[in-house]
């Protein structure tokens, strides 16, 4: 381990208090993880159901936009139809299948996907294609929602999805209203035709609405007549919405300043290297902390102390398998090593833009991801407003965490739990940052002990984000 007296004068002693990991005590046990628990864990599902065309998808987004929130998903029961054989294919084509019945969904993949959603996990959403009568080979994703709305035709009809949902709606309209939506969706946006739209109401849709829709009307919170025109439910469910994620806010609030206050005497753990300060590493952070250094500088001295960080890291987190070459001196052999597999980065914006210099420096070729944390002014919790990362993230060999500055930890726990919800082992993740508060690291490290960290100084807790500024500009 490298020396942790990161701004010690030469001669002073070095720190060696740490804690050393399952792996380096060479146990077979995993190391104890510190409970935390993501914004988006325990995610508020709401349930809307009503008959065909009543208007629960208007509903839904009328509900969206009182919100005013980025983190609300509409899911549709539609996406969950069950697979057809041939012979309901050709059913369906010839308007003689009934999908207005219970059996016609696949609820044990609806439960499945919601459970996922609840706990926080990624979960891969069906297409299911109406001019096709039949799944699509494709998905789409839900990943960290903190409200999700449930909408469908049978939306509080199964027990296991009632138990999930923290409220219920549904939604009431006129028949002869609910026929004349109906048809025009099927025409324009289905591939129907009105002959059989009509077919289908009368033969199905009518008598399967009295049969299983309009009993959910007995376990709903909340009966929405009208529609997007009925206000004053819109706004009861919104300011319903809103005190639920307060709740939630203030918990994950408290859970994170109990991390730290636990954190606050631990010793660094083994799994944090921090930069050996050489006269070279001095120097260059002696021109970085000097307000005066034109910017120009600025970007040129943090770039190559970023390539020296990026190094470290991938020297702690890579994978490599023995490999021979042969040499240009005929006869002669090299006993090297290739890397076991690809590695990637993932630059939490927009800081860790400033270290993708030094990383395509050292990796030319990496692929790199996205994350958008920020923190809310008024609550001081990390959100998560976007992310883009390789789809097989969870095949690779290491993957970079960039960020140049850390202090309460916050975000850091954030990006590690969304590459840990997409399947990247714990031990083959590296953060890679420039300086960070020593509270912040031990929050980090003891909710996720077999991370890497590689760090160039250690910092006073909840220090001004700064390094950015500098060298973007602005």
């Amino acid at each position: 381990m490298t020396s942790l007296a990161s701004d010690s004068p030469p001669g002073s002693p070095t720190r060696t208090d740490s804690i050393p990991t399952a792996a380096a005590l060479g146990l077979g046990h995993r190391v104890a993880h510190a409970h935390y628990s993501p914004p988006w864990a325990n995610t508020s599902i709401i349930g809307i159901a009503g008959s065909s065309g009543s208007g629960k998808t208007s509903l839904s987004h009328a509900i969206i936009r009182e919100l005013n929130l980025p983190w609300v998903v509409i899911l549709s029961m539609d996406s969950f139809y069950k697979p057809l054989t041939p012979e309901q294919s050709a059913s369906a084509f010839n308007n003689e299948y009934d999908f207005d019945s219970p059996e016609a969904i696949d609820f044990e993949c609806l439960v499945e996907r919601l459970r996922g959603i609840k706990t926080g996990a990624k979960s891969d959403i069906p297409v299911y294609s109406f001019e096709k009568h039949a799944r699509s080979d494709k998905t789409t994703t839900i990943y960290s929602p903190h409200v999700l709305i449930l909408e469908g035709i049978f939306a509080l009809h199964d027990e296991r999805v009632l138990d999930m949902l923290d409220m219920k709606i549904f939604a009431e309209a006129d028949a002869d209203l609910c026929l004349s939506r109906r048809l025009l969706r099927d025409v324009r946006e289905r591939g129907r035709d009105i002959e059989g739209c009509i077919k289908q109401w009368f033969a199905f849709v009518k008598p399967n609405f009295h049969k299983f829709v309009e009993p959910q009307r007995v376990v709903a919170d909340i009966i929405v007549p009208r529609g997007i025109e009925n206000k004053v439910a819109i706004s009861m469910v919104s300011d319903r919405i809103h005190k639920t994620l307060q709740q939630k806010s203030r918990l994950h609030q408290l859970e994170l300043r109990r991390l730290g206050k636990v954190s606050e005497d631990a010793p660094l753990s083994s799994n944090v290297r921090v930069l050996q300060h050489t006269n070279q590493i001095r120097g260059i952070n002696t021109l970085l902390m000097d307000p005066k250094l034109d910017r120009e500088d600025f970007i040129f001295y943090f770039d190559r102390l970023a390539a020296t960080l990026v190094e470290k890291g991938t020297d702690a987190g890579l994978r490599y398998q023995p490999a021979i070459v042969e040499t240009p001196v005929p006869g002669q052999k090299y006993h090297g090593l290739h890397l076991d597999g690809e590695p990637s980065a993932v630059v939490i914006l927009r800081g860790g833009s400033c270290l993708e210099t030094g990383l395509k420096r050292v990796i030319p070729d990496c692929r790199t991801g996205r994350m958008l944390i920020q923190t809310n002014f008024r609550t001081g919790e990390p959100e998560l407003h976007f992310y883009s990362i390789a789809p097989d993230i969870s095949k690779h060999n290491c993957v970079l965490l960039l960020d140049p500055q850390m202090s309460s930890g916050g975000a850091a726990l954030m990006a590690v739990r969304v590459l840990l919800d997409h399947g990247v082992q714990e031990d083959r993740i590296v953060f890679v940052t420039y300086m960070a508060g020593k509270i912040g690291l031990n929050r980090l490290m003891s909710v996720y002990p077999e991370i890497k960290v590689v760090v160039c100084r250690i910092i006073e807790d909840h220090e001004l984000r700064w390094v950015e500024t500098r060298y973007l500009g602005c």
